[in-house]
C-alpha cells in the first residue's frame, strides 16, 4: 500500500459501515501470474492491524478471513510507524506472527510483506499536516543490499515464519542500482527466505528494465505488481508512479506471468459515499474530471439495477476483467466491511452492465 489522502498522507480503506446485508461467503481463488499457485481472488491488505486495531479485532477479522477459504495476507515490515510515531513500524507483522502461532495456519497462508519503506530517523521532526507524506517519502530507508538483508531478517521474525511467499520491493529505489536489489533478491530466493519476488509503486518503464536484468541474468522475475488501481481512470497530466495509468494497462495485458495487485480498489470509500460529497473526497484528487463523473453515474446506474452497493459494483467489474487480471486487496480492519467486500465478488454482472462501465 502506499500514500494518499488519508491520515499521515498514507493509504486505507475507511468506508462508512455497511448497508447491505451479506451472506456466508467462500472466496474463489485464482492463479498468481504463471506460478501454478492459487491465491484468494481477494487479497486481505493488514495495515491497520497492531495500530488501529487491537488482537482482539484483528484476530477475529483473520479468522472470519480463512473460515472464508481466504488465503492471501498483505503486510510490510514498515506498517504502520505513521499510527505508532516513534516507531520503525513492525506491529502488523508481529500481530500477524501471534496469530499464525496461535491458529496454526501457516501452510494455509500465502503471506506477502515488503521491505524498503521504513523510515531512517524515526526521531526526525515531524511536519505538521500534509507535509507528512513528503516527508516520509524522503525518509524511505530504500532498497540496497544490506538494507534489503535487515528488512527481510527482521520481517521473518516478527512473523514467525522461516520464508515469505511474496517479497515486495515497497519503494522503487532509484539511488540503488537495480542490479544490488535484483541480485540481493535472487539470494533470498536461493536462501529458501522468499518463494517469489513482486515490485510495487514503479513506473513502466522500470518495470520493464528490472525484468530484462533479471532474463539477462537468470534472477527470479516479478510476480506481482503492487499498485493503486480502480474502475475511475487517473486524469491527464497525472505525476506519480503509484497508480495504474493506460501504459501500465497495456504493458500487463501482454505479460501473464505479472499479476496486478490493486490496492485501494475502494478509493477510501469515494464511491459509496454521497454523490454530492464525491467531488471533494480525499481520494478524488487523481481521477477528478468529466471522465470521473461519467464513470460514478454508470456504477450508480448498475448499483440501482442490482440493488448493491456502488463499491461493491466496482469490485464485481474487477472480478469480471480477464486482461489484465486483477487481484483486489482491501484494506480494512472491520469484519462487516471484509463480508461486505467479499460478498461483491459473487455478484454476476450481465454483459450489458459490464459494457455499460466499460465504454462510460
Amino acid at each position: 500500500m502506499w500514500f494518499g489522502a488519508a491520515p499521515l498522507g498514507f493509504d486505507f480503506e475507511r468506508a462508512p459501515a455497511p448497508t447491505l446485508a451479506v451472506m456466508e461467503t467462500s472466496l474463489n481463488t485464482v492463479e498468481l501470474a504463471a506460478t501454478g499457485v492459487k491465491v484468494s481472488q481477494l487479497a486481505l491488505g493488514c495495515m491497520g492491524m497492531g495500530t488501529l486495531a487491537d488482537d482482539e479485532t484483528s484476530f477475529a477479522l483473520l479468522d472470519r478471513y480463512a473460515a472464508d477459504g481466504g488465503t492471501f495476507l498483505d503486510t510490510a515490515d514498515c506498517y504502520a510507524w505513521w499510527w505508532a510515531k516513534g516507531t520503525p513500524g513492525g506491529q502488523s507483522e508481529e500481530l500477524l506472527g501471534r496469530w499464525l502461532a496461535r491458529g496454526g495456519r501457516r501452510d494455509r497462508t500465502f503471506l506477502a510483506t515488503k521491505g524498503g519503506g521504513r523510515i531512517r530517523d524515526i526521531d526526525a521532526p515531524w511536519p505538521a499536516g500534509s507535509d507528512t507524506a513528503d516527508w516520509g517519502k524522503a525518509q524511505f530507508v530504500g532498497a540496497a543490499a544490506g538494507t534489503l538483508r535487515t528488512s527481510l531478517e527482521g520481517s521473518l521474525r516478527r512473523l514467525g515464519v522461516e520464508h515469505i511467499d511474496l517479497y515486495y520491493v515497497h519503494v522503487d529505489d532509484r539511488s540503488t542500482a537495480l542490479e544490488e536489489t535484483l541480485a540481493t533478491l535472487d539470494d533470498f530466493v536461493r536462501e529458501g527466505k522468499v518463494r517469489y519476488v513482486g515490485w510495487s509503486n514503479v513506473r513502466t518503464w522500470r518495470l520493464e528494465r528490472l525484468r530484462g536484468l533479471c532474463a539477462a541474468n537468470g534472477w527470479p522475475q516479478p510476480v506481482a505488481l503492487q499498485q493503486q488501481h480502480s474502475y475511475l481512470q487517473p486524469r491527464a497530466g497525472l505525476t506519480g508512479s503509484s497508480i495504474v495509468d493506460d501504459e501500465q494497462l497495456d504493458y500487463l495485458r501482454e505479460r501473464e506471468d505479472l499479476s496486478l495487485v490493486a490496492y485501494s480498489p475502494l478509493l477510501k470509500g469515494l464511491y459509496d459515499a454521497p454523490p454530492a460529497e464525491r467531488p471533494g473526497h480525499r481520494a478524488m484528487g487523481p481521477y477528478a474530471g468529466d471522465a470521473a463523473a461519467r464513470r460514478l453515474a454508470a456504477v450508480d446506474a448498475v448499483a440501482a439495477e442490482t440493488g448493491c452497493q456502488p463499491g461493491q459494483v466496482v469490485l464485481a467489474w474487477m472480478a469480471a476483467r480477464r486482461s489484465p487480471r486483477v487481484i483486489p486487496l482491501i484494506g480494512t480492519t472491520k469484519v462487516a466491511r471484509y463480508q461486505e467486500a467479499a460478498a461483491a465478488l459473487d455478484l454476476a454482472l450481465t454483459a450489458e452492465q459490464l459494457a455499460a462501465l466499460d465504454t462510460a
